[in-house]
């Protein structure tokens, strides 16, 4: 058998290349991505008004009106503090979060990686998409490198980075936690106050306080800002493995608008119209059982110039059928159709279905 001579300093080149190679196989896509990304990922830290009661048998009984008769609430103001999660942007300081971790908030404090703190003032906020836009007072931040929402893929691997539980103010550091993207081009449409459509959805662990925090590729790209869990048990609070994002595309486009001033969606066609319940339509002889039945026009609107007349039903908008009026707005909510946007409907008149554009006026 053939004796094999190790010098001295082979020996210790041996031992040093033996101990790179543990350190670097430890080293991955993950680990870099959460490397690049965390000293942009803020701590939102909100103090809020909150309305409280002082009648602690308000609440169980407010329904009741002899209750609320004899017994009326004496209602006060109190500061509550909460916190969240934010994403810096750019090197300038403009931080990007939901709408709900700064609703009504009286003062915000931003804490970086560190535990740096800065005062943060808000620019803009819409709760139709739960987002809000912050800057924070100051100069050269770390910021992060932003993806492209429209091209994920389903199955790759996605960080979520933020202040879970306040886990933040222990570390000093951002929480990361690991999965892969689920699903894509999720709609929920309104909930509430908000409107969800094209999530992204991840089974990496979001807990209360990741809300506003980045999603991040196995790239360092954010591709997506945190919002919401999905819980069967609505009492339930904390991860089920269905987590959701607004896709970053959709977040940078309201940036914009929010960096330029209020939002403007209030919008009109020129046109009044009724619910068609199945009686009425039989008495005017309408072969439809449901729609908005058009009663009025205004001149020279987009329902003048598009040839609408009274009588007609609107039975389909950009595709999605409308029973009702309240349905109609909602769907264009939904789609976030703004003034000036082009839209198509379908009506019914005289036993035809007809298409017909339209254009939403500035209301």
């Amino acid at each position: 058998m053939k004796k094999i001579k190790i010098t001295l300093i082979g020996f210790i080149y041996l031992v040093l290349a033996y101990g790179q190679s543990v350190d670097w196989s430890r080293q991955n896509a993950i680990t870099k991505a959460i490397e690049s990304t965390s000293p942009a990922v803020a701590s939102i830290n909100v103090t809020q008004i909150q309305q409280y009661s002082v009648n602690p048998w308000y609440e169980q009984f407010q329904r009741d009106p002899l209750f609320s008769l004899l017994f009326p609430s004496e209602t006060r103001l109190r500061e509550v503090k909460s916190s969240g999660s934010g994403v810096v942007i750019s090197q300038d300081g403009y931080v990007i979060t939901n709408y709900h971790v700064v609703e009504n908030a009286l003062k915000i404090i931003a804490t970086l990686p560190g535990g740096k703190q800065y005062s943060a003032e808000i620019i803009g906020l819409d709760r139709l998409t739960d987002l809000a836009l912050l800057k924070l007072e100051g100069e050269n931040f770390n910021y992060v490198k932003i993806g492209n929402s429209d091209n994920v893929i389903i199955g790759e691997w996605v960080i979520a980075l933020g202040n879970p539980f306040g886990l933040f103010g222990a570390s000093q550091q951002p929480i990361a936690t690991l999965g892969i993207l689920s699903g894509k081009n999720l709609n929920f449409g309104k909930q509430g106050n908000h409107v969800f459509q094209n999530m992204i959805q991840t089974d990496a662990a979001i807990n209360p306080g990741n809300s506003g925090g980045p999603l991040v590729n196995a790239e360092g790209e954010v591709i997506g800002i945190n919002t919401f869990v999905y819980s069967v048990d609505r009492s339930q609070q904390g991860s089920s493995g269905f987590g959701f994002a607004i896709p970053i595309n959709r977040a940078l486009n309201i940036v914009k608008e929010l960096k330029s001033g209020i939002i403007e969606r209030k919008s009109k066609l020129g046109l009044r119209g009724q619910d068609l319940d199945s009686r009425t339509a039989e008495l005017l002889g309408i072969n439809v059982n449901s729609g908005v039945l058009i009663t009025q026009i205004a001149p020279n609107s987009s329902a003048s110039k598009a040839k609408l007349k009274y009588g007609d039903v609107i039975i389909e908008l950009e595709g999605e059928k409308v029973r009702t009026r309240r349905e109609f707005s909602e769907i264009i909510e939904v789609l976030d159709l703004r003034p000036g946007d082009r839209i198509l409907i379908k009506i019914f008149r005289n036993g035809r279905i007809l298409k017909k554009y339209l254009t939403l006026e500035t209301y």
